[in-house]
Order: structure tokens, then sequence, then C-alpha cells
């Protein structure tokens, strides 16, 4: 097994999809061999892919809200792993971004996971995420979510923080009063004091 460093120098010059990409490959991730949470979320955006910076958007913000948890041990990544189904901006299409790349998973995914031993606790986010780590088969997010205890305390389906599920949260309000306070308090948990102000 390649050491983790060797791994990341060659996914930051991957290019084995980049003829599918509008803007050119960009892998976005962050990852360690001591990350005790991981998040594994779809596929980076634009505001992302110029960044080079995960979640440096609102989806962001409201994720590290969920996680009650600050950008500093966020970004920390020591502690917090972050792995999307696929590492560049896909682009846009009529009802927002495209689908992850389906090149990029299967060339990296379970190398890099393998590297990571020490995850006590998976953020699972979006479908093609959640495809990956539950195969849920038919079942809607929200059915998912609601079975989310099925799967704790090491992994949890949630909803993508993305502004455009603001209705679904407004609609399934429980997830909010129900589910956040458990994943704060499990997130807590895990890193066992060494979350930052």
């Amino acid at each position: 097994m390649k050491p983790l460093k060797a791994l990341l120098s060659e996914v930051a010059s991957c290019r084995i999809c980049e003829p599918g990409l509008p803007l050119g490959a960009n892998p976005v991730l962050q990852c360690s061999t001591s990350a005790k949470v991981l998040i594994a979320g779809q596929a980076p955006g634009s505001k992302v892919h110029a960044s080079g910076i995960p979640f440096d958007d609102p989806s962001g913000d409201r994720l590290r809200d969920w996680m009650g948890i600050s950008r500093k041990t966020f970004y920390n990544a020591a502690k917090i792993a972050i792995l999307p189904m696929g590492f560049c901006y896909p682009g846009t299409g009529k009802s927002g971004d495209l689908p992850p790349r389906p090149e990029c998973a299967p060339q990296w995914r379970t190398s890099l996971l393998a590297q990571m031993k020490q995850i006590e606790l998976t953020l699972v986010m979006g479908q093609y995420a959640q495809q990956y780590h539950f195969d849920p088969g038919s079942s809607s997010l929200t059915e998912l979510v609601k079975s989310w205890q099925d799967y704790w305390p090491a992994m949890i389906p949630l909803p993508h923080p993305s502004p455009r599920n603001n209705r679904w949260l407004k609609t399934n309000p429980w997830f909010e009063t129900e589910v956040l306070p458990e994943l704060k308090t499990r997130i807590k948990q895990v890193l066992k004091g060494q979350i930052d102000e």
C-alpha cells in the first residue's frame, strides 16, 4: 500500500476525466491517516473549484453549523477528512451541478479510505455518496435520513447542506430537532475535546 502522501500527490496530478470537465481538473479533498471524522459528499462546486478549499461556500457554512464546529476544526485534516465522490467540479446542468464524474471514485476511493483507519464517524451526504456507502436501493432521501439510527454511531446519512435543500429542511423539521443534536454530541465524543473555538 502506497503512503498517503504519495497517493495524494498522484490525486493532485490526476487528469483522468479532464476532457469532460468544463473548468479543467482541480482535485479538491482533505484527508490524513489520523482523521476521526469523514465527510463523504458529492463533488466541488464552482466556488470551491476556484478556491481549492472544500466546502468553501454556503453549503460549508451550514455543514459546520450542523456539526457544531468552527472553520479551524473543520479544516484541520488531522481531525476531519473530506472525500467527495468526485474531486473536481463537474459542471452545471439544467437543475444545478452535474453528478460527480464516474471515473473518480473507482480510481481513488478504495485506496484513500484504506489509509484512514482512525475514522469513527462518516457523514454521508447526497445520493451518489449514499449509493456508494449504503446502497439504499429505492429508498428516498427522506426515508434514508429517517433511518439514520440504523447506521449509528459509525455512519449517518444526511441531506446535502446546499441552499437548494431549504425546502426539504423546512418540510422535515424533525431533522433539526432530533438528528442534529445527536450529531453534534457524537462529533464532540469522537474528537474528544479537540474542537477549536
